[in-house]
């Protein structure tokens, strides 16, 4: 009983890590921050799930590897008169924007959101189990 606890406790962590990146993201997603004098925006940050508690203990269930940043290009929108629009070269007027994808987050939330209930659960009938065993057996 306590493995199958120790698992959904630990897919309860990464989900609630998760979600915080998540909520990060929404947050974040019209921000711009100056890198080496120039105004650089949000870039979209992803928890990276890999299975077992721990790295050494070879047990079930799952934990959070790390927080990386989301690859995929900036999308541009143009506006030449913005202090951030880029002054030279191809993309000249254009301003860059994050990454993050309002809707794209929503969804991620909402699955995230829905295994951690699906972990709930799972501890709410282990526990109701175990109750009605010891019932049995007392």
């Amino acid at each position: 009983m306590y493995g199958i606890l120790k698992t959904s406790t630990s897919a309860l962590v990464a989900q609630r890590t998760n979600l915080n990146v998540i909520a990060g993201n929404i947050a974040m997603k019209d921000s711009m921050r100056k890198v080496d004098g120039e105004w650089v925006p949000y870039r979209r940050k992803v928890a990276l799930f890999a299975p077992g508690e721990s790295k050494d203990s070879g047990q079930a269930g799952v934990q959070v590897t790390g927080i990386v940043e989301d690859p995929t290009p900036f999308n541009l929108r143009f506006n030449p008169t913005s202090e951030y629009a880029y002054k030279s070269g191809k993309h000249k007027g254009y301003v860059p924007t994050s990454n993050v994808d309002y809707h794209t987050e929503m969804v991620n939330a909402l699955t995230a959101a829905r295994a951690y209930e699906a972990n709930v659960t799972v501890i709410e009938i282990s526990k109701a189990m175990a109750a009605s065993t010891l019932r049995l057996l007392a």
